[in-house]
């Protein structure tokens, strides 16, 4: 069963959502359920940097669901959390799973040509946001996507 945190006033950071939940294609909707509590909390934000940033995160998620445990069998159940920040300045994402490392080098990302039937997911997140990152460390993926707010 997913657990879900949404810190409110007395918790002390309204500007943060987290969601721990099984890696599952079903949890997809439910990052979508969470990203509105984030906006809920959070008006001011632009629908072009909503846009940028749930296209990021929804991308990056789908690779979490798909690629991280590929490989993996035997019934484990796999988890991914991810905390959502939004300042006056930045939307922030950072993702953790227990899945297997990820080996693209993020610097190599490009766009698949048109006849390419995947590929497109890490290079769209990387084109919606600022900045993407990815390390793997104490046996767990870390991804941390940046989304620089728009003025106006």
């Amino acid at each position: 069963m997913p657990e879900t945190t949404v810190p409110g006033p007395d918790a002390g950071d309204e500007n943060r959502v987290e969601l721990s939940a099984p890696a599952t294609p079903e949890m997809m909707h439910l990052v979508h359920a969470v990203l509105e509590q984030l906006w809920s909390q959070h008006e001011d934000v632009s629908m072009v940097d909503r846009m940028r940033f749930e296209m990021a995160v929804i991308e990056i998620l789908g690779n979490i669901v798909e690629h991280a445990y590929a490989m993996e069998s035997g019934g484990t159940e796999r988890r991914f959390d991810v905390r959502l920040t939004a300042t006056d300045a930045a939307l922030v994402a950072s993702f953790g799973d227990d899945g297997m490392p990820n080996t693209i080098d993020l610097s190599d990302v490009a766009m698949p040509d048109e006849e390419a039937e995947s590929g497109r997911g890490l290079a769209l997140a990387m084109a919606a946001v600022d900045d993407l990152t990815y390390d793997r460390s104490a046996g767990r993926n870390h991804w941390r996507l940046t989304c620089l707010r728009q003025p106006g």
